[in-house]
Order: C-alpha cells, then sequence, then structure tokens
C-alpha cells in the first residue's frame, strides 16, 4: 500500500472503466483509510470498515474540495473512534435518512387527525404559514423547544393571537407524533404562552352594548352604508344571541315556521344541533332579508339559498361581518371604551345573554337559549330542551329591546321572568 500524498493524488491514473480503491499506508492514517478513483478521475476519501462480519465502504468527501489529505485523515480518525465504540455509521445515516421531517409528520398528521375535524382547515393553514417555512425541512426528532419558541417570539411581536393559536396547534402535532413513538419526547409540552410572550395570553372580553349602543346600532344599521343582509344579520345576532357564524352561514332550510334549528355540522364547539325560537322581530328580519334576496336574486340570475349571501352560492363570513362593524363604527355609536374597545359582532350576543340574565331568567334557560352545552352531570341526567323556556326568554328580551329603542327607560320597567 502507497503512502497517499498530494502529490501522488495528482498523479493517480484513473481506470479505464468502474474504479479503483487505494488504501493510505501512512502511520497516521487509521485502518482502512483510503481514496476511491473513478474511470472519470474523481477522488474521493473513504474508510473501510467491519460489522458483524459485513464489510462496509463509508463515504467522506471528495478531494480536493472540499477535502483535504490532512482533514480527511483526521476525520477517518473520528469515524473510526466512532466504530470501535460500537457505532455502525452507514446504518445510522441510513436511518437519519428515513427520519421524517417536521413537514412529512405533518402530512401524516393532517390525514390522519386534522382533517377530519370542523376546525381542519384553520389549523392546517396555520401550521402551514407559519410552521413550516422556518422549520418544515428539520428532522422532527430535531426540533427543539428553543426553535419553536423563535418562530412564535417573532409571530407574537405583530400577531400575538396567531401565535397562541400556533402554540396550541403545534402542541397537538408533537403530542400527536411523541403517542405514536415518532419522536421519543414532546419538546413543546411545557411550553407557556405567558412565557413566551405575555401579548399571547388571551384576555376575556366584557364587552357589552350599553343602551344608548344599543340604540344607534338599531337605528343607522341599515342607513350607515352597511349592506343591507350585513344588517339584518348583525340585527339577528343581537335578537337571537347566537353566534356570528352560525347567523352568516344560516340557510333557508334551517328555517321551519317559527323555528330555527342549527344542525350540528355547523356548531364548531358542540356535536348536536340546536333550536333556536324565532320571535316576532327575529321573523321581520328574515322576511326582509328574503326580499332582500330575492331583489339580488334577479340581477344575479340565481335564486339565495343562504339567508345572508355575499355572493351568489357563498354566506357573508364572521370576518365579513367584523369588518363591517370595524368600518361603520362612528356612524353604528360604536364607542370606543377603555375598557372593552369597539364591540363586534360577538358582543351582540353577549348583549343578548346578559340581557337575558338582567331579566331574571335563570341561568340554565339562559345558556340553553344562546346555545351553550351543557357540561356534568347536568348534561346525562337533564335532558328537557327548554323549548318553551327559551321561547319566553327570547320574548322577554325582545320587549326589552323595544323598549331600549323607544327611548323608554328599560330599567325602571323591567319585570323578572321568575316574578312575572
Amino acid at each position: 500500500m502507497p503512502t497517499l500524498t498530494d502529490t501522488l493524488l495528482r498523479r493517480l491514473e484513473p481506470p479505464a472503466k468502474g474504479k479503483r480503491i487505494i488504501f493510505d499506508d501512512h502511520r497516521d492514517a487509521p485502518r482502512g483509510f483510503g481514496v476511491r478513483i473513478t474511470s472519470a478521475g474523481t477522488v474521493t476519501f473513504l474508510l473501510r470498515y467491519n460489522v458483524n462480519g459485513r464489510d462496509r465502504l463509508l463515504t467522506i468527501g471528495q478531494w480536493p474540495k472540499p477535502w483535504s489529505l490532512a482533514a480527511a485523515r483526521k476525520q477517518a480518525h473520528d469515524f473510526r473512534k466512532q466504530i470501535d465504540a460500537g457505532h455502525d455509521i452507514l446504518e445510522e445515516r441510513r436511518a437519519d435518512r428515513d427520519e421524517p421531517t417536521l413537514s412529512d409528520a405533518l402530512s401524516r398528521y393532517f390525514a390522519a387527525h386534522v382533517d377530519k375535524l370542523k376546525s381542519g382547515p384553520a389549523i392546517r393553514a396555520t401550521l402551514e404559514r407559519y410552521l413550516v417555512p422556518p422549520l418544515g425541512k428539520m428532522k422532527l426528532k430535531d426540533v427543539r423547544r428553543r426553535d419553536v419558541i423563535e418562530v412564535l417570539e417573532t409571530l407574537a411581536h405583530k400577531y400575538p393571537r396567531q401565535a397562541a393559536l400556533l402554540l396550541t396547534y403545534t402542541k397537538g402535532l408533537f403530542a400527536w407524533a411523541e403517542d405514536r413513538e415518532i419522536i421519543e419526547a414532546n419538546p413543546v409540552a411545557t411550553i407557556k404562552p405567558r412565557k413566551v410572550a405575555k401579548a399571547m395570553t388571551p384576555k376575556s372580553r366584557a364587552r357589552v352594548l350599553s343602551n344608548q349602543e344599543i340604540l344607534d346600532f338599531w337605528t343607522h344599521a341599515e342607513t350607515c352604508g352597511l349592506h343591507r343582509l350585513t344588517a339584518l344579520a348583525l340585527k339577528l345576532i343581537l335578537i337571537t344571541g347566537q353566534r356570528p357564524g352560525e347567523v352568516a352561514g344560516m340557510s333557508w332550510s334551517e328555517v321551519d315556521g317559527n323555528l330555527w334549528t342549527i344542525p350540528a355540522s355547523r356548531r364548531g364547539k358542540t356535536d348536536t344541533s340546536h333550536t333556536v325560537p324565532l320571535t316576532t322581530t327575529a321573523l321581520e328580519i328574515l322576511k326582509q332579508a328574503r326580499a332582500e334576496g330575492q331583489r339580488l336574486a334577479k340581477r344575479r340570475k340565481r335564486a339565495a339559498g343562504f339567508v345572508f349571501e355575499a355572493r351568489p352560492g357563498t354566506p357573508v363570513t364572521t370576518a365579513a361581518l367584523g369588518r363591517a362593524v370595524g368600518r361603520f363604527v362612528e356612524a353604528l355609536g360604536n364607542q370606543n371604551k377603555p375598557e372593552g374597545g369597539h364591540w363586534t359582532p360577538h358582543d351582540l350576543r353577549r348583549t343578548c345573554r346578559t340581557g337575558l340574565a338582567a331579566l331574571g331568567v335563570s341561568e340554565t334557560v339562559a345558556e340553553a337559549t344562546i346555545g351553550h352545552t351543557r357540561k356534568g352531570i347536568a348534561a346525562v341526567y337533564d335532558l328537557h330542551r327548554y323549548d318553551l323556556e327559551k321561547r319566553t326568554a327570547l320574548e322577554a328580551w325582545e320587549r326589552r329591546l323595544h323598549r331600549i329603542i323607544e327611548g323608554r327607560t328599560v330599567d325602571d320597567n323591567v319585570v323578572p321572568l321568575r316574578q312575572a
């Protein structure tokens, strides 16, 4: 065996075909170290070793760049120490190549779990937008707590709410991967939102419309510049107390006489349907919405399937309702209260719920009226639907609203339902 030198490497004659291996006889060379030269003249450093009777050829790299002879010998020494300690480097490299990247794991996670959820599209969009670009190419097992925190801190600086959601969804991914032994431990399990950024911890809103704000909203909603169907949708939220998303996506097929049944498929927080009694005012709002829809249908040449259509076949969205309210804060008398800021569409729902409590409606009936799911033992043993009680409560709320709209004093005229 020759002693490898740079001069010898420059003078090596390529074989006519195939490749030739030359081992190094230098005193500083570990056993098995050498070079391979191909018919194309490419010279590559390698290390030959044996594991359980099987010969292995471990590639180090090409000469003269990026590997010099001295650097390759040193790397070969390091590899030989690992091999003598019991490591099969080639097998470990193969196993590492087979390890899923974060993007690979996400694809499996989406298919196995996320895509089956009602909130699946939102979870997928958040992870693909904020987690994949910075970390997607990393092996999932190599992602560390610090890596995720850096992503969250960057996002929280501008979008704290999105950062909080990203943390929740990322924890779901790693918990799933740990449960299936794709990774040995979940690196993000103990990350707390407040530890990353104070702004990530959501504050509970307590914004309720004052009587004056209710009067201003109801009086100006349809004349301030809002799209007519948007204004009517907002009014229906206030009169029924239902979620903005449930009102926005309301279809005519859900309405039967003076009852509106929201199917379970449209209720993101529960798997049961919900029946809403429609008061005289609510029915009048729907009547006006139908007339507006028919007017638009003549121009669009398509009958409306949704009560509040933004475009043919597409209902208005919750986000669109929020943007609309934000554009007309002054015209709607939407006061910027220091403790709560301008009111939002969801605050109309909270105003209804608060009004029911002020009227003396029991918590059980009020919660059933706005569609909150009962929990605990009551949910198991109390199967009463409270249909009559819900209608009575909403009719009382309707009368209270009319007193506000007509400018009469409300609080002095309220008679709690339990006394009526």
